[in-house]
């Protein structure tokens, strides 16, 4: 199962549904109504281009229902803002803490951040090798580790799906690293697998299972809601 956290109009997960239809991908963002076209669409049957393995929550990061504690093998946060930004950054622990805590054992998470001068940002860094240690420390606290951290390439941004990152895109032609004033950078972490093999972000079995996981009830309707 995947996470995208912060998901928005949730176009990248119906993107990554579709080029994935074996693995269950969900969309998580606090405001109902951006979610509700692509909640709608994959609800629809297979035959009018449903997915029904994408489907979206309503919650925060730090008040997802209990039931996706350490689900993920992959958790994706892309182009963040307000407090999702914050907590990506140190500047918020219970947000980072909800990141954090959607990983599998053996998962990874992965951070797309660009944040600019021009944002406003009360003190929260916007230097590349700023932004990853800022990252860095946040995460590895609560025991991920970072396996890599660096300015984006052009085809990552692009690959995101995100309509933020067509934005940024749009019109310039540039590969790297800036779009713009906007430096892009990816952090990547991985949560360490549990001593009994849990499953690793490649989907390898492991001791609870193909999904990396012990088997649980998750019931997530086609409106949205959990």
């Amino acid at each position: 199962m995947t996470v995208d956290l912060g998901t928005g109009d949730g176009r990248a997960v119906l993107a990554v549904a579709a080029r994935d239809p074996r693995t269950l991908h969900l969309g998580l963002d606090p405001v109902a109504t951006a979610m509700a076209e692509v909640s709608r669409r994959a609800a629809r049957p297979a035959g009018r281009g449903g997915l029904p393995n994408a489907r979206f929550v309503v919650a925060a990061a730090e008040t997802w229902p209990a039931e996706l504690r350490d689900i993920a093998t992959l958790v994706t946060v892309r182009f963040p803002w307000a407090s999702l930004l914050r907590g990506c950054l140190g500047h918020d622990p219970k947000v980072a803490a909800g990141i954090a805590g959607l990983v599998a054992p053996g998962g990874l998470l992965e951070l797309l951040l660009a944040p600019a001068e021009r944002d406003r940002l009360d003190g929260l860094p916007t230097d590349p090798a700023a932004v990853v240690g800022a990252a860095r420390a946040t995460f590895e606290d609560p025991g991920l580790t970072c396996v890599e951290g660096r300015t984006a390439t052009a085809d990552e941004i692009r690959s995101s799906g995100s309509t933020w990152a067509k934005r940024l895109l749009r019109g310039t032609g540039r590969p790297a690293p800036a779009v713009g004033a906007r430096h892009v950078v990816v952090v990547r972490f991985r949560r360490p697998a549990d001593a009994d093999g849990a499953v690793g972000a490649d989907g390898a079995e492991g001791a609870d299972g193909p999904a990396g996981h012990a088997e649980r009830t998750l019931e997530i309707g086609p409106s949205g809601q959990g």
